[in-house]
């Protein structure tokens, strides 16, 4: 049985994950998607703005909200119970979405695929971190650096202070992907912040720009990192902290207008081919020298009977015969997705 893939959204306080999500259920294009939220206090914000959006893919019950501990600090007590209940349904999710609190760090809720009652069961298909992009360019991190201190001075639990900074390295290094939000208010900056994160993050991580947290719901699922296998590679700065988290999120839109066309997606079609390997390694250099997001597709590969299915996450790409051709055309059909402004011509040449 297939694993159901989980998409772990992280990042602080203010940075946009519940904009980013709210944004993703309002386009998962039929995708049934469970959200576990780990809200603080009795507010329930986060959980009444995502219950309340009307949106016939997330029934209320689709919506979990863990409150009592941040998720990092109560992985065994709480979210493992919480995950079993949700793959135990009679019709389980198809994809699972946690939003952590701001202050979490993703290590160990990495490792927590890894117990027994879910490995075989869920796997973690990437980990998502949000920054607000004006802060991190500015070199504070959060917005309202002052709400975190005093949610923090408030709470007579906390014994240790993780510093921000730590946090914020513990987030960049657990990501599959990094959303620089807010790209709006960056305007020129923008391209130098991405490519400085670039830096800072694992080899192969995509940094990307966002207004809105809009970002295509193919680009942010069906990842298939396995995150959960290469633990030891998200380095973790070792601290021990106890912690709340202050509201988020609250940041008014700033203009309404939706991202999408920051993003933009069309259609090769090539040839059939002669050599699956060749081709995927021709693929995976089309998609670093033009900053590609996703490719898709399929070809026929000649004198083979089987379609080729070809899938690629920025410059990792898996192929694999998946069926017969049966009635369908030789031939290759490839989608190729990324922010606006791709070299159509060329990329459509050089996959030809």
């Amino acid at each position: 049985m297939a694993k159901i893939p989980a998409t772990i959204v992280t990042g602080f306080l203010g940075a946009g994950k519940t904009t980013l999500i709210r944004h993703l259920l309002q386009n998962a294009d039929g995708r049934r998607i469970a959200l576990i939220i780990n809200e603080f206090g009795d507010l329930g914000v986060d959980g009444g703005i995502l219950k309340g959006c009307g949106i016939e893919s997330c029934s209320d019950d689709d919506v979990v909200e863990l409150s009592n501990g941040c998720i990092c600090c109560t992985v065994a007590d709480d979210f493992i119970p919480t995950m079993e209940a949700l793959l135990a349904r009679e019709t389980p999710p198809d994809h699972i979405v946690i939003e952590t609190s701001g202050l979490a760090l993703p290590q160990p809720l990495v490792r927590a695929f890894n117990w027994p009652g879910l490995k075989t069961k869920v796997t973690v298909d990437g980990v998502v971190t949000v920054l607000d992009g004006p802060a991190v360019a500015a070199g504070t991190f959060a917005t309202n650096v002052e709400a975190v201190d005093a949610q923090r001075a408030a709470d007579d639990g906390l014994d240790h202070e993780t510093p921000l900074s730590e946090l914020y390295a513990d987030q960049v290094a657990c990501a599959d992907m990094i959303v620089v939000n807010k790209a709006d208010l960056l305007g020129n900056a923008t391209a130098a912040l991405v490519a400085r994160l670039r830096g800072e993050a694992r080899g192969g991580v995509q940094v990307i720009s966002a207004t809105q947290g809009a970002l295509p719901a193919d680009v942010l699922l069906g990842r298939g990192q396995g995150a959960e296998d290469d633990i030891s590679a998200r380095h973790e700065v070792h601290h021990h902290h106890h912690h709340h988290d202050d509201d988020e999120d609250h940041d008014e839109d700033h203009h309404h207008e939706h991202g999408h066309d920051a993003f933009e997606s069309f259609v090769v079609d090539a040839p059939e081919v002669t050599d699956p390997a060749a081709f995927a390694s021709k693929v995976a250099d089309v998609i670093r020298s033009h900053d590609i997001l996703r490719l898709k597709g399929f070809a026929s590969v000649e004198g083979k009977p089987m379609r080729l299915t070809v899938q690629a996450v920025g410059p990792r790409v898996d192929h694999y015969f998946d069926r017969p051709l049966g009635e369908d055309a030789r031939g290759s059909r490839l989608v190729v997705i990324g922010q606006a402004g791709l070299d159509r011509a060329a990329i459509t040449q050089a996959l030809q």
